[in-house]
């Protein structure tokens, strides 16, 4: 019998006991999980873990059901008592957990991945840890590493604010390190979602977002016809690089309703998009790719191989090779302020970016500002 098999019977005969606790493998070592007493509310209990630093085998399997059975007495007696069982790391415990840094990483990818509520994608969740994690973990753990750090909030604090100030980095690196704490019991700032905050466009792109004319200009700098396409169909309907890859083309046949559906393996899942400005369709040839998607460059989409991350990285590889004078999210803001310019409702424009309408009304807050402004002032003259 596996291991994995092992571990199943032994849970399935403590639920059939009655009995909450459940043995887990968590990296190469057991651990025990389920409602424990709180070590600061008397009388209450949450989701917690001991590590047991058993080896995931018969033997390791054998004793660390026995350890739960004892475990599961004391608490029934209430003889529980977290500091006899300090020495085998509580996840309570916090300064021994995150002592060792490539530990707690190491664990907290295992909690990621174990995780039965989290989409049951493995591509999916892949590429979710690949960019939206690793990055903010790696640098936590290059800040420590230069000055011999232990993992503590002081830590946290300081690898959040080596991100600039409103920029999207730091908001997503707040949200790495908020569930790097809430994993390992380590308290944050009371302010920290006000100093974690950075999505939008700070000065600099708000000066450099390229107009129109701009965009077609750069347009015809590109020598290769498959990746003019991958350029125009972002600019035309504001899409994120691996988005190209990963969505139907068959509404830009002739006669078509033009309405781009985004598939739902993409990051933010599947929306639809209208094209801003419609007539770049015919101006850029995006009608052939209803028929022919091989038009598109050949790169690796097969998400069991490669990851969204990678396949958005080879556009703006692209980007940067044929030395064009605007990135690829140049394109996409643009397309949102168009969406602004013409009176969309943000809550339309927001559901076509695939983006909640908070993130959309921080991000461009200043044309939309600008917009309800005028067309206040422009109420108030037509009265």
């Amino acid at each position: 019998m596996s291991f994995k098999n092992e571990l199943l019977k032994v849970n399935q005969r403590l639920a059939e006991k009655g009995v909450k606790l459940r043995i887990e493998k968590r990296g190469n070592k057991l651990s025990l999980r389920g409602p424990l007493p709180c070590q600061n509310k008397l009388g209450e209990t949450k989701d917690q873990r001991i590590s047991l630093g058993l080896e995931p085998n018969s033997i390791g399997l054998e004793q660390a059901e026995k350890t739960l059975n004892f475990l599961y007495l004391q608490i029934e007696h209430k003889q529980f008592d977290w500091k006899n069982w300090s020495k085998k790391k509580s996840r309570t415990t916090s300064e021994k957990d995150s002592s060792n840094i490539d530990n707690l990483i190491d664990n907290f990818k295992s909690d990621f991945f174990n995780d039965p509520q989290r989409n049951q994608s493995k591509s999916s969740s892949r590429t979710n840890w690949v960019s939206s994690y690793l990055p903010y973990l790696q640098r936590l753990k290059l800040i420590a590493n230069k000055s011999n750090r232990k993992f503590n909030k002081a830590l946290l604090v300081e690898t959040l604010k080596s991100y600039s100030e409103n920029s999207r980095s730091r908001q997503q690196c707040g949200s790495t390190l908020r569930a790097l704490s809430v994993f390992s019991n380590v308290e944050l700032p009371s302010n920290w979602s006000s100093i974690a905050y950075g999505y939008g466009l700070h000065k600099a792109q708000f000066r450099q977002l390229p107009s129109d004319t701009q965009i077609e200009k750069a347009y015809e700098i590109i020598p290769n016809q498959k990746w003019k396409l991958v350029y125009a169909l972002m600019a035309t309907y504001g899409l994120r690089n691996h988005e190209v890859f990963f969505c139907d083309l068959s509404c830009l046949k002739k006669g078509g309703d033009r309405i781009l559906r985004v598939f739902p393996n993409t990051k933010t899942g599947e929306h639809q998009v209208w094209p801003f400005h419609p007539e770049w369709i015919d101006k850029f040839q995006l009608n052939d790719l209803s028929n022919d998607k091989d038009l598109l460059p050949a790169i690796n989409i097969d998400l069991t191989k490669t990851t969204l991350q990678n396949v958005g990285r080879r556009v703006s590889e692209q980007f940067r090779r044929y030395q064009l004078p605007l990135t690829p999210y140049n394109l996409r803001h643009a397309w949102a302020i168009r969406t602004i310019h013409v009176g969309l409702p943000d809550t339309v424009s927001a559901r076509m970016m695939g983006h909640s309408v908070s993130i959309h009304t921080k991000t461009y807050h200043h044309w939309i500002t600008r917009r309800d402004q005028q067309q206040a002032v422009d109420k108030a003259l037509s009265a």
